[in-house]
C-alpha cells in the first residue's frame, strides 16, 4: 500500500492542502483557517505531489488553463461520473446545475448532480466552479461564494475597452 503524502501551498485565495500518492492526486481542498504554519508551508514538496503543485502555480500565474495529472478521487461511481464530467467544462466559461444534468443524461438527477459537486475532492482541478444557478447565480460553492466569483473572474477577465 502506497504512502499517502501531503504538502500545502498558499494561493491567492487560501491555503491549498494537496494529498496523494503513486497512484495519484486524491485530495485538494482550500483551508479557511490560518493554522497551518510557516513552517509547514516551506516544507519539501513530496515528489509524487511536486507537479501538481507546479500546475496549480501555473493555474494562478494565469498561464495554464488545464490540468494534466494523474488523480484519484476517492467518491461513488456516480461521483466520479458527475466529476468526469465537469472536465468537459472550458476554461472561461460555465454551465448551469441543469445543463449538467441534461449533459449526464437525467435532468431530474439536478440535485444529486449539484450534491456530488458539493463533494468534489479536487479543487480547481476538477472545475466545480464553472457550475452555476440557472439564473446565472453563484450558488452552491462550498469553499465559499466569494472564491467561486473569484475563479471565475480569473478564468474570465473583463477586458477593458480601449477608448480610442
Amino acid at each position: 500500500m502506497q504512502e499517502k503524502q501531503t504538502t500545502y501551498y498558499k494561493t491567492p485565495i487560501g491555503i491549498a492542502e494537496i494529498i496523494g500518492d503513486e497512484n495519484g492526486i486524491q485530495s485538494i481542498k482550500v483551508l479557511d483557517d490560518n493554522s497551518i504554519s510557516v513552517e509547514l508551508l516551506k516544507t519539501e514538496i513530496p515528489e509524487v505531489l511536486q507537479d501538481c503543485v507546479t500546475q496549480l502555480e501555473e493555474y494562478f500565474k494565469g498561464e495554464r488553463a488545464s490540468f494534466n495529472l494523474t488523480v484519484n478521487p476517492k467518491g461513488t461511481p456516480f461521483q466520479k461520473k458527475v466529476w468526469k464530467a465537469l472536465l468537459d467544462i472550458p476554461y472561461g466559461k460555465t454551465r448551469t446545475y441543469l445543463q449538467q444534468s441534461k449533459f449526464l443524461g437525467d435532468v431530474k438527477a439536478i440535485r444529486a448532480v449539484a450534491t456530488a459537486n458539493g463533494k468534489n475532492p479536487l479543487w480547481i482541478v476538477i472545475p466545480c466552479h464553472r457550475v452555476i444557478g440557472s439564473d446565472g447565480s453563484l450558488t452552491g460553492y462550498a469553499d465559499g461564494i466569494w472564491r467561486k466569483k473569484w475563479l471565475l473572474a480569473h478564468e474570465n477577465p473583463v477586458k477593458q475597452q480601449s477608448l480610442f
